[in-house]
């Protein structure tokens, strides 16, 4: 029997996505708000698109969401035309949207009520990793739901973990945030203090990416940013929302995040600067540089 799909929200990352669906053969239909977006979709990998959430979601046996923020999210599954009232009983619903830990435990309260299945599932990996079918998610909700959603999930990914219950998975990518905020932050250091003493960096780099100081930014990015390229997708307004979720979790739960509150400023500093729709590697852009 064919798995049926809906994919709600065609960006950056959910566009890729959804397409892995449907070379996997699954049966997808696909909604999201900026129709022109859905009929490129569609020319490219078939399938079906509804102009609601609500009729894109019937019978469908899985239901993804890779929106903005949590007021994307509200309006698009909550109400009486939202995805979760046309979903059938038993369907699941996985949200794979960076946003709060606070709205997936009521998102999941809510599917509870309704006869559904509930996992938070946001993703790392960036375009790359959406494209080429390997990104990294964090579940929280359920371990029977989450064991029932992961050969599904496992058409776009090549990690897939369950961190407990709902909101965890939420929790894990706030980890992930600041722990990337740190890193490309200390590498544009470094590649600009490499550059300035007059060092082949694209040589220095190749030698320190099987070091300790390796990382998949350095690997990745490494060049990219001695090169002045900072169009890979994920851009800096959606880093400082994805930061200010975890500052504002770290203010419930007692943590301190110094570095983060001081690259959240720096990425601020960028955007004033016009550099708002480059990635997240641009932190360079703030620091002197001598010419490679």
């Amino acid at each position: 029997m064919t798995i049926k799909c809906a994919f709600l929200g065609l960006g950056v990352m959910g566009y890729p996505m959804a397409g892995h669906l449907v070379k996997r053969g699954f049966e997808v239909t696909v909604y999201n708000r900026t129709i022109a977006k859905a009929q490129k979709w569609l020319q490219e990998y078939g399938a079906a698109f509804k102009e609601t959430a609500f009729e894109a979601v019937k019978d469908a046996d899985f239901v993804f969401a890779c929106l903005g923020n949590d007021d994307d999210v509200r309006s698009v599954v909550l109400g009486d035309s939202g995805a979760f009232a046309g979903m059938k009983p038993g369907a699941v619903f996985v949200d794979h949207t960076t946003d709060s830990a606070d709205l997936a435990r009521e998102l999941f309260a809510v599917c509870k009520k309704r006869g559904l299945g509930f996992l938070d599932a946001p993703v790392s990996g960036g375009q790359a990793g959406a494209v080429n079918g390997v990104l990294t998610v964090m579940v929280g909700g359920a371990f029977d739901v989450f064991e029932k959603a992961k050969p599904v999930i496992d058409a776009y990914a090549c990690n897939v973990t369950h961190l407990g219950p709902a909101g965890n998975g939420q929790l894990a990518k706030m980890v992930n945030q600041i722990a990337l905020a740190g890193a490309v932050q200390g590498l544009s250091e470094a590649i600009a203090f490499g550059m300035n003493a007059g060092l082949d960096m694209k040589k220095v780099l190749k030698v320190l990416e099987k070091g300790a100081a390796g990382s998949w930014q350095m690997a990745n990015r490494g060049e990219t940013m001695v090169d002045d390229k900072f169009d890979f997708g994920f851009a800096i307004g959606w880093m400082r929302k994805d930061l200010g979720i975890a500052m504002a979790e770290a203010r419930r739960n007692g943590s301190s995040l110094p570095v983060t509150a001081l690259v959240d400023q720096f990425y601020g500093e960028l955007q004033a600067m016009g550099a708002a729709r480059m990635d997240t590697s641009s932190l360079i852009k703030r620091l002197p540089r001598k010419k490679a």
